[in-house]
């Protein structure tokens, strides 16, 4: 017979995420049955949603007609490069979150630091480098002749210390690289689980549009060039590239 003095933890809800598509199943099988890919499934536990009750009480905001709604012109910035800036529109737009993917060696962190060097001629820029450490940086922005004293470049991928850095900063841009090696230490699975990077996407959106700057996150391609995660990423940040 069970101690009834016993107290038995609430056991947590898992179910098996494919790691290359996102698709998720109560049960373990071998192949994911959405994109076909072959011992892919593992296990995670289930992030609670927030309560819609409490983003209604968050959101005050009131139907309008749309002939009385107020146009706004988003300020941008420019990247230091004409092509890069005709990509996104006419520069970088403040309170957005791009996603830069493509595969392995093709030079998405070489334009990104390019990049910041030339923002960082006039405004201060954070790189955030989850995969090298900050010497290795260093030694890229020499070769790239991308030394500006107001760029910023900090190893780390604990979500929590990178948002305090920021906050402590407040950048005009910051760099996440790579969105799959960030993780939030209240999430029970690994970083680049389909878990962690969908909700570290959400998180950096937020940082981003809560400060009104502008953010880059590089993300990796699998095999057959496809954003690797769950789909849903690509409709979290505001442009992929």
């Amino acid at each position: 017979m069970a101690n009834p003095g016993i107290v038995r933890g609430k056991k947590k809800k898992t179910v098996f995420v494919c790691q290359e598509c996102g698709h998720e199943s109560a049960k373990w099988t071998g192949k994911c049955f959405a994109c076909g890919a072959w011992n892919t499934m593992a296990e995670e536990v289930v992030v609670p949603e927030t309560p819609a009750a409490t983003v209604a009480a968050a959101n005050n905001a009131k139907p309008v007609a749309i002939t009385e709604a107020q146009t706004e012109k988003l300020p941008r910035f420019s990247t230091g490069s004409a092509e890069f800036d005709r990509v996104l529109g006419g520069g970088i737009v403040v309170d957005s979150l791009v996603l830069i993917v493509g595969a392995p060696g093709i030079g998405k962190s070489s334009l990104t630091l390019k990049t910041c060097a030339n923002v960082a001629a006039g405004k201060t820029v954070l790189y955030v480098t989850g995969e090298e450490r900050v010497g290795q940086i260093r030694l890229r922005a020499e070769r790239l002749n991308a030394m500006p004293p107001n760029l910023f470049v900090v190893s780390e991928t604990n979500l929590a210390k990178i948002a305090a850095h920021i906050e402590n900063m407040n950048p005009a841009l910051v760099i996440v690289d790579s969105v799959q090696t960030v993780f939030r230490p209240d999430i029970d699975s690994a970083a680049g689980s389909v878990a962690q990077v969908r909700e570290c996407a959400v998180e950096i959106m937020r940082i981003v549009k809560s400060a009104g700057i502008a953010g880059f996150v590089i993300g990796h391609v699998t095999k057959d060039g496809s954003l690797a995660g769950p789909r849903l990423l690509e409709h979290i940040v505001d442009t992929v590239l």
